[in-house]
């Protein structure tokens, strides 16, 4: 097993993740009734892959700002920043990017299939 691997449930996870995020505050959809959309019914809104992209490209370089500017400050000597929250953030960061480079192979492995399908 690979211990830097994410399984495709955790990746599947990331993408709704990604598509809740990429949703307005002011836009709301509505939750499809029975699997499917109903008479009268408006589909669900829409979401721009870029857009939940964008949004989560800097939410992962914004926590690795913060982890660097916390570490900084704990090695500075600044009192108000423990070791814990340290570590605890170069994690979340860590894990962030990971999951970050595990969905863009993800995506260059299915960009790969689609461009060597036949017609």
């Amino acid at each position: 097993m690979n211990i830097g691997a994410i399984d495709s449930g955790r990746i599947e996870a990331m993408i709704a993740q990604l598509k809740a995020a990429a949703t307005r505050p002011g836009v709301e959809a509505k939750p499809l009734m029975g699997g499917g959309i109903g008479i009268g019914e408006a589909p669900a809104a829409k979401v721009n892959f870029a857009d939940a992209l964008k949004s989560s490209l800097e939410h992962v370089s914004g926590s690795q700002i913060k982890a660097e500017e916390l570490g900084k400050s704990f090695a500075a000597g600044d009192d108000k920043v423990s070791l814990s929250d340290v570590m605890i953030s170069m994690q979340k960061a860590s894990i962030g990017f990971q999951a970050t480079v595990q969905v863009r192979n993800k995506l260059v492995s299915a960009y790969h299939e689609i461009m060597n399908m036949q017609i």
